[in-house]
């Protein structure tokens, strides 16, 4: 079975470079339809009950704005 996984992303530190969104093999992450208050296009969750608390996300985000948990 394989490990559940929670994953939380800072919206206010995301620049959404979307580096997360590809290194996620189980496509947990999209870009948001909505701006931060810096009028960037962040990451969110699309599908969050499929993270499996890889990490991927985690080490490839250069602004540390991603935490996962597992579960």
């Amino acid at each position: 079975m394989a490990t559940k996984g929670k994953l939380e992303i800072d919206r206010e530190r995301c620049k959404g470079c979307l580096l997360c969104v590809r290194a996620c093999p189980v496509k947990v992450l999209a870009a948001d339809v909505e701006p931060n208050s810096w009028g960037y296009y962040p990451s969110k969750a699309v599908a969050p009950e499929k993270c499996i608390a890889c990490g991927n996300c985690f080490a490839v985000c250069p602004d540390v704005a991603i935490s996962v948990y597992k579960l």
